[in-house]
């Protein structure tokens, strides 16, 4: 199988890399206090990392700035309504009730939807779901092999866990575009052992609210889309609990914010100014061991190219600001 570089290779992880030499879309870091170890996960392909089907991938750290990897700790099965080769997207992994839980998005290209195609894109099954594990360093086993966690004629994606004040989990996810035209996010309750979504999803906000111009020209005939991805929610020391998101300006990807007005989920939600512009997004949040937030997100868009930046973070109370760019 091909690889695009040996910090890349599942087949001969290595030691010392940096985050300028891996490949890595959609990143997200797990902080193990137990341990002192970070972890790194991100998407993993047939035609990037030599495997022989998608999946995810750990890279470890203790220090964020000397990697040890590739590692796999998902391979989407055969037999499930996936596609193993059709691709594994925004890997994420959660600590909750004693295990851990990987939220990633998984597609069947083959089994379409009613509608046509949106700028050349077809409707199919994408969805997100949730396998789990006794280990950050895996395998990771899916819930539901049959479904993903939302109904098959739902094109999701980027879904993340949610705990709000009664204790009650909730998977906070994208709605995609391809079908909504205006892409939202929304949010759906879950059983306690996270086993699938209980009641209605609720709609949170659209794409279109993100606080920049979106009426350059369009080409004749082409429709206007608002993407919404990668969204990710935290709790300032103020109390205010904010989501990171993702979209486009003029078509390039932006890092930007969201603040709860009412503190809840549901919201209102008021938007924020972006975070980071330049083709960045996808980002996450994270403490190092030390206690300073983080920011890692990936730049440029296109992968192989995409790699992660870090930035250092500061709570101000009511939301988060960069301070400075770290790698």
């Amino acid at each position: 199988m091909p690889v695009y570089n040996s910090a890349c290779d599942v087949n001969s992880p290595q030691k010392g890399l940096q985050l300028s030499e891996i490949p890595a879309h959609d990143p997200f870091i797990f902080a193990d206090n137990l341990t002192g170890v970070y972890y790194l996960y991100t998407g993993g392909s047939p035609r990037i990392h030599g495997m022989e089907s998608y999946g995810v991938l750990t890279y470890k750290s203790t220090n964020l700035s000397e990697w040890e990897g590739p590692y796999i700790v998902f391979t989407v099965p055969e037999g499930c309504w996936a596609n193993p080769q059709h691709g594994a997207w925004a890997p994420e992994v959660h600590a909750y009730k004693g295990r851990f839980y990987l939220f990633v998005t998984l597609h069947n290209n083959d089994r379409r939807l009613e509608g046509e195609p949106i700028q050349g894109f077809t409707k199919h099954w994408r969805g997100s779901v949730i396998a789990v594990s006794d280990s950050l360093e895996g395998p990771f086993q899916l819930l539901n092999e049959e479904s993903h966690v939302l109904p098959e004629t739902m094109m999701t994606l980027d879904g993340t866990l949610y705990v709000d004040e009664d204790e009650i989990p909730w998977m906070v996810y994208c709605h995609e575009w391809i079908q909504t035209i205006d892409g939202t996010i929304e949010a759906v309750s879950l059983k306690e052992d996270l086993s699938e979504a209980v009641g209605e999803p609720i709609q949170l906000f659209n794409g279109s609210e993100a606080l920049w111009e979106n009426n350059e020209a369009l080409p004749d005939g082409d429709i206007r889309v608002y993407i919404t991805d990668g969204c990710q929610l935290y709790r300032t020391s103020g109390g205010h609990l904010i989501m990171l998101w993702s979209s486009y300006q003029a078509g390039s990807y932006v890092q930007t914010i969201a603040r709860s007005i009412t503190g809840n989920l549901k919201g209102p939600w008021e938007q924020l100014p972006p975070l980071v512009k330049e083709d960045s997004g996808h980002g996450m949040l994270f403490r190092t061991f030390e206690g300073t937030w983080m920011l890692i997100l990936h730049q440029p868009f296109q992968m192989p190219k995409s790699r992660c930046k870090v930035f250092e973070m500061v709570d101000t109370g009511d939301s988060f600001q960069v301070v400075r760019q770290i790698d």
